[in-house]
């Protein structure tokens, strides 16, 4: 695989040490494999493309492709689903996936032109079994005019053969008047691929809606810890002063337990606390008792001021949870065999102008840490600089990362 290296010098908290990311993709702004010079223009002429409002959030790497996902935050999106090659160019087009022609839709169109149509993504998992898990808000034009082409769905590909698998709509008691489905985590094991079960993360709802594949079924999840902390609202990046109400935003899940289930982590965004809770009580919650169930949920403890994190991963490997660290440019990490405090959470990778709010990160099959930074305030807030690179990709090894600290 070849990457193009950078030397970067990341400040510690806790801990002096330099770890170097490798810098995988780079781009001042985002643009796709048209079929021709004359459909981009035409789309552009059309009001189906306006370059500037496209703007990558998530990510996820399957073998020699590496995801890219760009939401229809504003009018303009050409593709939300998206993938590059791992071993081409740093600035190389995104490439829609499964195609071009189910990514192109109209935001004023009043419903999916297809079953594998894709809509709007913010986040994907790959799951062991090869499989690409597609969290489809279902919205376009989020920050503008808002229309609701089709409701949020579970999308599934075959990444071995780019087909449809599945695709699966949520049911109106799956949301709430203010829902919004940005995340979305596989619990699966290679040797059973039938019996997955998704989580999603409701941030505007606060609650986590549990999917079945088995049995082709969700419900939702209900629990005071999926809510925002109102003093931990207010975040600061790049000088750009904001604040959100985002409740529960990220589930990561821990290796199987002796059990056979795994810890859900999760945290709201706006919140500096971490809690837990066995995937046992995610997968039964339509049969227990919701009093008993309740005190299920644990608290695991406090980072520390300013530590805001929207996304998070765990890597099987070192048993460490990383997550991204919004208001302090980088991501920082827990060893989960340690007391989870302020100490035992350093930050291993920040600087300011290339971790520039980074937005999502995931743990490859490889133990590789990859991460994503796009500057996401000045974009809702500001204006970003088109002359300037504005998106990065970068990519560590999980003990590279963590060397020499506390996670370690």
């Amino acid at each position: 695989m070849r990457a193009l290296s950078i030397t970067v010098v990341l400040a510690l908290i806790s801990v002096c040490k330099a770890a170097l990311p490798q810098l995988r993709f780079a781009w001042k702004q985002i643009d796709y494999t048209w079929d021709s010079p004359a459909d981009r223009e035409n789309a552009i002429k059309d009001g189906i493309f306006d370059q500037k409002n496209n703007f990558p959030v998530g990510l996820a790497r399957w073998k020699n492709k590496v995801f890219v996902t760009v939401p229809r935050w504003k009018s303009g999106v050409a593709s939300s689903l998206n993938y590059v090659d791992l071993d081409g160019p740093s600035d190389q087009l995104l490439k829609p996936y499964p195609s071009f022609k189910d990514n192109l839709v109209p935001d004023s169109a009043k419903a999916p032109p297809s079953n594998s149509s894709v809509i709007s993504v913010f986040r994907v998992h790959v799951d062991p079994c090869d499989r690409l898990w597609v969290m489809d808000t279902g919205f376009a034009d989020i920050s503008g005019a808002g229309n609701l082409i089709v409701e949020p769905s579970i999308i599934i590909f075959d990444l071995n053969t780019d087909q449809l698998l599945h695709r699966y709509f949520l049911k109106p008691e799956d949301m709430k008047e203010d829902s919004f489905f940005a995340n979305i985590v596989v619990d699966v094991d290679k040797n059973t691929c039938d019996n997955a079960f998704a989580y999603l993360s409701d941030l505007g709802g606060y609650g986590v809606v549990v999917y079945s594949l088995k049995q082709d079924a969700s419900w939702r999840v209900s629990h005071h810890y999926f809510f925002f902390e109102p003093l931990f609202g207010s975040y600061n990046v790049a000088g750009i002063k904001f604040h959100w109400t985002d409740g529960v935003f990220s589930v990561a899940l821990s290796e199987p337990r002796e059990n056979g289930y795994r810890t859900a982590f999760f945290h709201a965004m706006s919140s500096t606390k971490e809690f837990c809770v066995s995937t046992e009580l995610l997968r039964n919650y339509t049969k227990l008792d919701k009093s008993e169930a309740f005190h299920d949920f644990k608290l695991l403890g406090d980072r520390g001021e300013n530590t805001q994190s929207s996304a998070s991963y765990f890597d099987e490997k070192t048993k460490v949870l990383f997550y991204t660290q919004v208001n302090r440019d980088g991501v920082a990490c827990w060893n989960s065999n340690k007391p989870y405090t302020p100490e035992n959470n350093p930050i291993v990778i920040t600087d300011p102008k290339l971790f520039e709010f980074t937005n999502d990160i995931k743990v490859d099959n490889e133990s590789n840490l990859w991460m994503l930074s796009d500057k996401m305030p000045r974009f809702i807030y500001s204006n970003l600089d088109l002359n300037d690179i504005n998106f990065r990709i970068f990519s560590i090894s999980t003990t590279e990362a963590i060397a020499g600290t506390t996670c370690q």
